[in-house]
């Protein structure tokens, strides 16, 4: 299979976002507006750019194998995790599942969450057709709270780490992967992300993207069984905000 040429200002900019590789795993820093796997707006998706890369790189004929075993969505930027090998995907997703993952990310909010951190559990349900999560009230039972049919549990811990005169930074540690959970949560306690029109921000951001980054990740490894424990640099759109 023969992939596209990259230039050398394309080559050099991959190259530079790659924050671990082995024979199992490539981790990248995705960027705002950067799908990750291919959609139907037909744009050159993260993987299929590394898998270019990678052919260019290593001179390797044929197929290039890239997994993906979790998603960002569009706007946001930071960690990506890529399987190199079907053994390290299936381990992987698995380990997802599991929650065995350790997710943490940073939020760039338009208000300071009150309190200044805490434990969020909230029920969410996806609409499909808008692409947006919304969360529904519980309804009491007996000694328990009964969901919404289809409703999903969503839970994650947060923390304000420092406050400017405009926005706050909270770190996210994500302890459920649901459909847009961050964004969903935070603009229900009223603090929604910069740039995250869709969930209550009074602007977009100039590059299309939200200022949410997928800051830190940390996992056994799914075939050595080693600690990986990696962090990505915020976009430089965040400097000086």
């Amino acid at each position: 299979m023969e992939y596209r040429t990259l230039t050398e200002t394309e080559f050099a900019d991959l190259e530079s976002r790659i924050l671990y590789e082995d024979n199992h795993l490539l981790i990248v820093n995705k960027r705002p507006g950067e799908i990750t796997q291919g959609d139907r707006t037909g744009d050159e998706c993260l993987a299929d750019s590394y898998k270019a890369f990678i052919a260019q790189r290593d001179s390797k004929p044929g197929k290039v194998y890239l997994g993906i075993p979790h998603r960002l969505d569009r706007p946001v930027s930071g960690i990506c995790v890529l399987a190199k090998t079907s053994k390290a995907l299936e381990r992987l997703s698995q380990m997802l599942r599991e929650g065995l993952v350790h997710k943490i990310y940073w939020a760039l909010c338009c208000a300071k969450p009150e309190p200044s951190e805490g434990l969020l559990e909230d029920y969410l349900v996806r609409n499909e057709k808008q692409n947006k999560s919304y969360i529904v009230p519980a309804a009491a039972h007996a000694s328990h709270p009964v969901p919404r049919p289809g409703a999903k549990l969503a839970r994650l811990r947060y923390r304000c780490l420092k406050s400017t005169d405009r926005y706050h930074l909270v770190e996210v540690e994500l302890l459920t992967g649901r459909h847009h959970q961050i964004r969903c949560q935070l603009s229900h306690l009223g603090c929604c992300i910069k740039g995250d029109l869709k969930y209550g921000a009074p602007r977009s951001n100039p590059d299309g993207g939200i200022c949410l980054h997928a800051h830190e990740i940390r996992f056994e490894h799914p075939v050595r069984h080693s600690e990986v424990h990696v962090s990505a640099p915020v976009p430089d759109s965040w400097k000086g905000i």
